[in-house]
């Protein structure tokens, strides 16, 4: 009978203890100085300024370019982070969208999207030292 509450007691710890599948639960940290490329579909090039800060998946920070400045907010999971800001230009409102695949500590690159006339583009960045 002992025995048998050991054996009860040991599959019941074993099944309690958190099944490791190789990935961890948190994200890359972006926060620093990153300086963009970014090329429009339509021909137009762009070279701004993101001043980021990440608290756990929360990401904040500036945006200083051709469109002016702008606070900045988004999310980052894994080594993914959608992040942007709207803005305000010749009188007409839209959002910037960037969407990041995380290469490294110091690059990513991804996608661009602005709300206001659709055009799209892609990008590149490496943080600063």
């Amino acid at each position: 009978m002992r025995k048998h509450l050991l054996l009860a007691l040991f599959l019941g710890l074993i099944a309690a203890l958190p099944i490791c599948s190789g990935r961890t639960s948190s994200a890359a940290d972006i926060s620093g100085t990153w300086k963009f490329s970014v090329d429009l579909d339509g021909g137009g090039h762009g070279e701004p300024t993101f001043v980021l800060k990440q608290e756990g998946e929360k990401l904040t920070g500036t945006y200083s370019g051709p469109l002016g400045e702008y606070k900045v907010t988004g999310t980052v999971t894994g080594a993914k982070a959608v992040f942007g800001f709207d803005y305000k230009l010749d009188g007409q409102s839209g959002k910037a969208t960037y969407t990041a695949t995380i290469e490294g500590p110091t690059k990513m690159a991804g996608t661009i999207e602005f709300s206001d006339n659709g055009e799209r583009g892609k990008w590149t960045a490496t943080k600063k030292e």
